[in-house]
């Protein structure tokens, strides 16, 4: 490339990255300001007196290191007892050879194609004969089952050569051994990319915790944010610090593993 086009393209990518950073630094600039700043028109940028008053008013007002906690536990046994059985059921079909593994595979894919809008009122039938209403339990079991991870997982398992695991089996391992101890680490930037991905779902849902639960000490951080919108109006200098507080987990989450997720999200579609 000529210099010109090296500008062009370094000038196209900064203002995408702005774009994609601007909504997290208006977010931040609003909790700062006072409600009547955050509703004038025309806008401000920037607040007359900067306070940190939203931030102290969310702690005080609202129960909101219950709605952080109930989030930290919906997410993190959500993630982890998804990605113990789909990574089982990825490498039993696409490693194990059993009579009809290729239709019952295709039959567990086909309900990708069904809104999941339309599994809410059985799993809540379900969930409320067991028992489960308001519970993290009731919260986290619907979500342990994945196709879409057991899909994607499933493209890792075929990208490892057979090879390697033909000569595990020579050397006498078990197929336990050898998905647990050559298969997973074989697959690992896959795996976090689908923990990184599964957990932005998890934190981010609405709709499935709104419905389980009733009580405002099992809300989870959407659920309790969503209820600081009333009649009256949205404090959105509140909703902002609330928000803003809300993303950290998930931002480090990425930062910490961003190599792992770009590398397993470029190599999914591989198979060897």
């Amino acid at each position: 490339m000529n210099t010109s086009k090296k500008t062009l393209v370094w000038l196209f990518m900064t203002l995408a990255a702005l774009a994609s950073v601007m909504p997290f630094i208006w977010m931040l600039i609003t909790s700062l300001k006072t409600q009547a700043e955050s509703i004038q028109i025309p806008p401000t940028l920037l607040p007359q007196q900067a306070s940190l008053l939203a931030y102290g008013r969310i702690m005080r007002e609202i129960p909101f290191v219950d709605f952080y906690i109930n989030s930290l536990l919906a997410t993190f046994f959500t993630v982890t007892l998804q990605m113990v059985i789909a990574t089982m059921a990825a490498y039993g079909f696409s490693r194990l050879h059993f009579r009809g593994r290729d239709l019952l595979f295709m039959l567990c894919v086909s309900i990708l194609m069904v809104p999941s809008q339309a599994f809410l009122i059985p799993q809540f039938l379900v969930i409320q004969k067991m028992g489960l209403v308001n519970t993290i339990t009731g919260l986290v079991l619907p979500g342990i089952f994945s196709i879409y991870v057991t899909f994607l997982l499933r493209q890792f398992f075929l990208a490892v050569p057979k090879e390697m695991e033909e000569a595990a089996l020579i050397d006498g391992y078990s197929h336990f051994a050898i998905f647990w101890r050559i298969m997973l680490p074989l697959i690992r930037p896959g795996i976090i990319a689908c923990i990184i991905i599964n957990g932005l779902w998890s934190w981010n849902n609405l709709m499935w915790p709104l419905i389980v639960n009733t009580t405002a000490e099992k809300l989870t951080l959407p659920v309790g944010l969503a209820s600081l919108s009333s009649r009256a109006g949205v404090e959105y200098p509140l909703l902002m610090a609330g928000a803003l507080m809300a993303v950290i987990p998930m931002l480090m989450l990425f930062i910490l593993f961003q190599r792992y997720f770009i590398q397993g999200i470029a190599s999914a579609g591989v198979k060897g």
